[in-house]
């Protein structure tokens, strides 16, 4: 039985040509939601790691090709990421460095933003319900604790006026102030 480290069976894997790191990335998009920034960070990432054999790479070109092919979707992964995001309470702000992270072009956040911006009362109210914030706490926030609660709120990437409102609110009150 070999107990070879991962690291001795990377170093003993064959360098990398053409038609490997195709399987590779062919690999990589069916097994995981990506776009093409990631797959060709991913792929240079396996180019430095094992080598390569022949003509210089482009892994930027094969992430386009496979975006042409239907393979990768930039702004359908950033729709459901920002979806994600929103429903598990994070802002506007947080998002957007989500899928400037991921790789997504200025074209495809720019018409995802009006979706985000529709859903960030939601995301506010989903992250205080959460945190047990304002209209969903147990007693009132003394001044300490409602500072507390609106940088945890901003950390989140909400608003501030939105966070102050939320904090503001009496345990138990009405959300209908807020709209």
């Amino acid at each position: 039985m070999s107990r070879a480290t991962p690291e001795e069976r990377r170093r003993s894997a064959p360098p990398l040509d053409a038609a490997a790191l195709e399987r590779l990335a062919l690999r990589y998009v069916e097994r995981f939601a990506t776009t093409r920034g990631r797959l060709s960070a991913y792929l240079n990432r396996k180019i430095r790691e094992r080598g390569w054999e022949g003509e210089p790479p482009d892994p930027a070109a094969l992430a386009e090709r496979l975006a042409e092919l239907g393979y990768i979707d930039d702004r359908a992964f950033g729709e459901a990421k920002a979806g994600a995001m929103l429903r598990r309470g994070l802002g506007r702000r947080r998002v957007a460095g989500a899928l400037r992270a991921a790789g997504i072009g200025p074209e495809d956040a720019a018409a995802i933003a009006p979706s985000v911006a529709a859903g960030a009362l939601a995301a506010a109210l989903a992250f205080a319900r959460r945190r047990r914030i304002g209209p969903f706490a147990a007693d009132i926030a003394d001044r300490a604790l409602r500072e507390k609660q609106i940088t945890a709120m901003i950390r989140a990437g909400h608003d501030m006026d939105i966070a102050r409102k939320i904090v503001k609110m009496v345990p138990g009150e009405g959300l209908e102030v807020l709209e």
